[in-house]
């Protein structure tokens, strides 16, 4: 658990067999209007609900849950987390919303192999990630969360709803799993991935002045170099095609 700024707060994954999604809290104490940024993997409901108090908000300043996508490792314990916190809203991009409103679970297992093992190792059953979402996004907006500006980019490539958060002023981006640090970027062989789009939306992201990167995985980064997100979409380009 760590205070990036004054209204972002860092939530770290705690990995097992299967990697845990970190987390992200946005918003201005103050404010009492907080956002959590993705949820995390099975089982670590209690651990993530606990961080955001040790972090000194109380759960009832937690509005809503904001999806950068739908796999399981970042939506695995969102049921445990909205028992827990059952007035939060769900926003997720309108296409894997639409998918968990239908109880299709293809976005969050991202191949049948994976889905079967998952379901055998953790006793998930069918259905399990059926949702209500309440907001559906589709990039372009500017979300004013907690005395805090957001723009949401929808970035499909690792997933075809994954978005990205991006505070203009403070040069932080929230991308999800499509770029991490040390050059490294999200699978592309999950159901509804692309390698080409995912080329096109790191192009995206590398025009963004970014000095804050905010992963779904791996460190944290400050200071990050400039055009680092165009030199990492060089060094995959020849695969992402």
């Amino acid at each position: 658990m760590k205070q990036i700024r004054e209204d972002v707060y860092f939530i770290q994954g705690q990995d097992e067999m299967i990697p845990d999604s970190h987390c992200y809290l946005i918003g201005s104490p103050s404010s009492k209007d907080i956002s959590l940024v993705d949820a995390g993997l099975m089982g670590k409901g209690n651990y993530k609900v606990g961080a955001i108090q040790e972090l000194g908000f109380e759960l009832s300043d937690i509005k809503r849950v904001i999806m950068t996508h739908t796999h399981l490792d970042h939506i695995g314990c969102l049921g445990e987390i909205l028992e827990a916190i059952p007035h939060a809203e769900l926003w997720v991009h309108t296409i894997e919303a639409e998918a968990l409103e239908q109880g299709d679970e293809k976005a969050v297992y991202g191949m049948n192999m994976f889905e079967s093992m998952c379901q055998a190792q953790y006793g998930i059953k069918p259905g399990a990630f059926k949702f209500e979402v309440d907001r559906k996004l589709d990039g372009g907006e500017t979300l004013e969360l907690g005395d805090t500006k957001w723009e949401v980019l929808h970035i499909p490539g690792h997933s075809a709803g994954s978005i990205a958060l991006y505070d203009r002023k403070g040069k932080i981006l929230i991308p999800g799993d499509t770029v991490y640090a040390d050059y490294a970027i999200g699978r592309f062989d999950l159901h509804g991935a692309n390698g080409a789009q995912l080329k096109e939306s790191l192009m995206t992201l590398a025009e963004l002045e970014v000095d804050i990167l905010l992963p779904g995985h791996n460190r944290i980064v400050g200071a990050l170099p400039p055009g680092y997100i165009l030199e990492t979409a060089k060094q995959w380009g020849q695969y992402l095609s």
